[in-house]
């Protein structure tokens, strides 16, 4: 899907493109630019303002530089942010799939740290799916990924069906958990408190409470006294799920 669209519209990847990175100073570029720092910067800007306010010319201004200054070091907005998503893939802490370790233990390790990485940059989500996501530190966490499912004694075939299960439950789950963070943070409440407000609102509209009284047993059994908890003891009980999963499709085959 994220291929159709590059192509439609004539743009594949700035890892694609065969250009070494320009650097240092010539033509009359600022001192101290170049594009890691510019990429560096992307990065915040994105995770302070999103990225619906993200442009290259609130960038620059950040930088203290012209725009043209900016399209020294990266041709267009979506090579930048092509960039920037790849520079977050970079934070994952990955397992070693040769290491003496269970795989699944460094599954969950890997769904932990992806989850955490969607949380902590919402604009991730949007542009995971709108790019090829084919730079250095995607590769590397795709790649380890792909070796720690091999070791579940899967066979080949189910490979790309478990990392699907898997990584689109995290990638889901990550990213309407970090909507709802950046709910509560423009709302200027935390997260407890803005979870009582909404419960207590619903309950006053008759369709809604219906639906709130029917599922009081399951929040209850739920657990969990903060929201917080009540988000980490589903993501693993769904993670526990599908590794369930995984170890009787194995023992099947």
């Amino acid at each position: 899907m994220a291929r159709a669209a590059a192509e439609r519209s004539g743009r594949t990847s700035v890892w694609l493109e065969g250009k070494a990175p320009r650097g240092g100073r010539g033509g009359g570029q600022p001192s101290g630019l170049d594009r890691e720092r510019i990429t560096a910067v992307t990065v915040r800007l994105l995770d302070a303002e999103g990225l619906a306010k993200f442009s290259m010319r609130r960038l620059a201004a950040e930088l203290n530089v012209t725009a043209m200054s900016v399209y020294w070091y990266v041709d267009t907005k979506d090579d930048l942010l092509e960039l920037a998503l790849d520079a977050a893939f970079g934070e994952l802490r990955l397992p070693d799939p040769d290491a003496d370790e269970d795989w699944r233990d460094q599954l969950r390790a890997l769904a932990t740290e992806y989850r955490a990485l969607l949380v902590r940059h919402p604009w991730l989500s949007p542009l995971a799916g709108t790019y090829l996501n084919i730079g250095p530190n995607s590769l590397a966490f795709s790649r380890v990924i792909q070796r720690v499912i091999r070791k579940t004694g899967l066979p080949a075939r189910g490979v790309t069906g478990a990392i699907s299960a898997v990584f689109q439950f995290v990638y889901g789950y990550g990213t309407i958990e970090g909507h709802f963070f950046a709910r509560v943070a423009n709302a200027g409440m935390t997260p407890d408190d803005y979870f009582q407000h909404a419960m207590s609102s619903v309950t006053e509209v008759p369709e809604t409470a219906e639906v709130i009284q029917e599922s009081k047993d399951i929040m209850a059994a739920r657990g969990g006294d903060t929201v917080a908890e009540m988000l980490d003891r589903d993501f693993t009980f769904a993670l526990d799920l599908l590794v369930a999963g995984i170890e009787a499709m194995v023992e099947r085959d």
